[in-house]
């Protein structure tokens, strides 16, 4: 078994990294552009998409509001990277949202922008996964009908890649997401060039239907609510942006310029495919509906709807039937993709916060391959329970999503005011002022934008599900607060016990009780080790719970040649724990000064069914007797063959792999 898990674990990994190779997993900004840009560029595949499905509920006519909603997302997407530039170059760690909060706003408001982003990495993995499969359901009928199947399975291989390493995970990811930017932009600009040059007339699929509002005409207080919901939806484009202030440390030297010049790149990048998917769809008359069989009229019966994205390319490459196939294979390809980005801040803010004591430390530390393995398998697991919870619909995963965010960019731009507030009021150097005045300027803007769209987000979206976010944010930040409440109460406990006991005082003795069941090689080694102790006292101690047994051990006992008392205590209910802990508790209350030491022979064996052969009531005595003042508990090993067997089979396997099973 141990020798399998091994072999399944290297296949999985691959041979683990030394400490100091760490410096050769940073990247260099043509790989941590695609490794970065995955999840911005992604989200243009579903956003606009949302903002037609949302304003299907007006009918065809509130398709001509698409451009304007289009072009209010981008100015805030520009004002977001411009404002997040200033970020990457005042804050170089990678901290990012919850380093710049903390630092200027303060524990309590970073921790709710560590919460925000948080429960937001998951919701990316599980928002980018359904978006593939429903794209790829497009080409391939099958997927669709099984898409939390195949998201699920994305999860995985995604998880086993990240596991790898970010460097090989950065490599294998530049090239999808460099496919998926020029497959993009041949489709933008092979339908533009039908439509305006070649004066071809060119037609979604969905465009031969009627597209009935399902409420009537919508005016006036209803229609300006509609429309502020498809402007949420549609700003899921900005996800993604904070993934590159979070992970400058991944980036090569100069580490804050590379950043900020592939954050610019991102953005000008995502820009140009959002507008121009927008305005390609409004060209060929695409249609997108959130219940299609009793909106879209003239629809046969078994219609299935496809994406935006697959729609555009039917268009588009009428002529070349695998164009569908590529642009759809591409689309879904990064869209899986996307999810690294947040494998890529999850683990690194989870590490953060398990540094400041607000997460478990085992996230803080690294795997095999120097990935946070322990954050990237709960990133995982939580992505998978939403993916199944919610059917891999993108449509109402994304009510939940970007909430978050905006709460992170909201919160971080304010801390940035007060950051160069602050360093203007000791700065006498006349140049360096006014780059940083104009910085401030910068991050006030973002602050008003970002604030502003948190509130349509949150009015707009909150009974349409994103009260579930904001449910998740609160609870994983009460959660942390406690787990930090935890760890302070543990160091100040620590703190005023080593100032009452400055000098650690030595017991005045020690009892040593070996616990014997049986007169056999396991039991002498442990008295023999016992002895080695020098103890002040050493007795041996077997719980009766069958007289005849007990009888025949005491008269072996007696026969042999050991020195050390045999003490039979009798338990009349057959129990062997209780009668034990009394025993020992009686020895340390008559003797408040005195240690008493149990040593616990035990079975070392390699395989796990034969740990289930022996009986387990001393390790529950052992439990117990951990929670026991001036009580020590000591393992007295004995290794059968088969943990032999094991060594030989895993030469490299660690102490403790073997199983380990109490004597009878």
């Amino acid at each position: 078994m141990s020798k399998l898990s091994t072999v399944a674990r290297r296949l999985l990994l691959g041979r683990p990294f030394r400490s100091d190779r760490l410096a050769h997993t940073l990247l260099p900004k043509r790989v941590a552009l695609p490794v970065f840009a995955s999840d911005a560029l992604s989200s243009v595949a579903y956003a606009p998409e949302e903002i037609f499905l949302v304003l299907s509920v007006a009918g065809l006519a509130a398709y001509a509001l698409t451009p304007w909603i289009g072009l209010a997302v981008v100015f805030v997407m520009v004002v977001v990277i411009a404002s997040y530039r200033q970020n990457v170059h005042a804050y170089p760690s990678g901290g990012g949202d919850y380093e710049v909060v903390t630092t200027n706003l303060g524990p309590t408001a970073g921790l709710t922008v560590a919460s925000a982003l948080l429960v937001d990495y998951v919701l990316t993995v599980a928002v980018s996964m359904s978006s593939a499969m429903s794209n790829l359901g497009s080409a391939v009928p099958v997927i669709n009908h099984h898409k939390v199947l195949f998201a699920v399975i994305a999860i995985a291989l995604l998880t086993a890649m990240n596991l790898r390493g970010i460097r090989e995970s950065g490599t294998a990811f530049a090239i999808p997401t460099y496919a998926f930017m020029v497959g993009i932009f041949v489709m933008l600009v092979w339908g533009f060039a039908q439509i305006f040059m070649f004066d071809t007339p060119l037609r979604a699929e969905s465009a031969e239907f009627e597209l009935h509002s399902e409420h009537g005409d919508i005016v006036g207080l209803a229609l300006v609510f509609l429309v502020a919901r498809a402007f949420s939806s549609g700003s899921a484009a900005l996800t993604g942006v904070e993934a590159i202030s979070n992970g400058v440390p991944a980036f090569r030297k100069p580490k804050s310029r590379n950043a900020a010049t592939t954050l610019a790149l991102v953005g000008a990048i995502a820009v140009t495919l959002f507008m121009g998917i927008i305005l390609l769809a409004k060209k060929t008359g695409v249609q997108i509906a959130e219940r299609p069989h009793e909106q879209l009229v003239g629809a046969p019966p078994d219609y299935h709807q496809k994406t935006l994205i697959a729609q555009l390319a039917e268009a588009v490459f009428h002529d070349f039937a695998p164009g569908l196939y590529l642009i759809a294979g591409v689309t879904a390809l990064i869209l899986v993709l996307a999810a690294n980005t947040a494998f890529n801040g999850f683990p690194v803010l989870g590490s953060i916060l398990a540094q400041d004591r607000y997460l478990p430390r085992q996230l803080h530390t690294r795997g095999d391959r120097l990935a946070f393995s322990n954050g990237i398998m709960l990133l995982a697991a939580a992505a998978i329970a939403f993916v199944v919870a919610f059917r891999a619909e993108v449509t109402a995963l994304i009510q939940l999503y970007i909430v978050g965010v905006f709460v992170a960019f909201t919160l971080s731009q304010i801390g940035m005011v007060r950051h160069w507030t602050r360093l203007l009021r000791t700065e006498t150097e006349p140049e360096v002022r006014r780059r940083m005045h104009r910085s401030r300027v910068i991050n006030a803007v973002g602050c008003v934008c970002t604030g502003a769209v948190l509130v349509i987000v949150v009015v707009s979206k909150f009974l349409a599900g994103a009260w579930i976010a904001i449910l998740a944010m609160v609870a994983m930040f009460v959660i942390m607060k406690a787990i930090h409440r935890h760890y302070d109460t543990v160091a100040r406990e620590l703190a005023e016990q080593e100032a009452e006991n400055a000098d650690i005082v030595l017991p005045s003795r020690n009892h040593a009780i070996v616990l014997v069941s049986k007169l056999h090689l396991p039991t002498l080694r442990a008295l023999a080790y016992a002895k080695a102790t020098r103890p002040d006292t050493l007795e041996a101690v077997t719980v009766s719970v069958d007289d005849g047994e007990t009888r025949a051990l005491v008269h072996k006992w007696e026969e042999s040649d050991i020195t050390v008392p045999l003490k039979v205590i009798a338990s009349p209910y057959r129990e062997i724990t209780r009668p034990v802990l009394n025993y020992v508790k009686r020895v340390t209350k008559e003797s408040p000064r005195t240690v008493v030491t149990v040593f616990i022979p035990e079975y070392v064996v390699g395989h796990w069914w034969e740990q289930v052969l022996h009986n387990q009531s001393a390790l529950r005595l052992k439990g117990r007797l951990l929670f026991e003042p001036n009580v020590m508990v000591t393992s007295v090993p004995w290794q059968l063959s088969s943990s032999e067997r094991a060594k030989t089979l895993e030469p490299q396997s660690a102490p403790g792999d073997a199983r380990r099973g109490f004597l009878d």
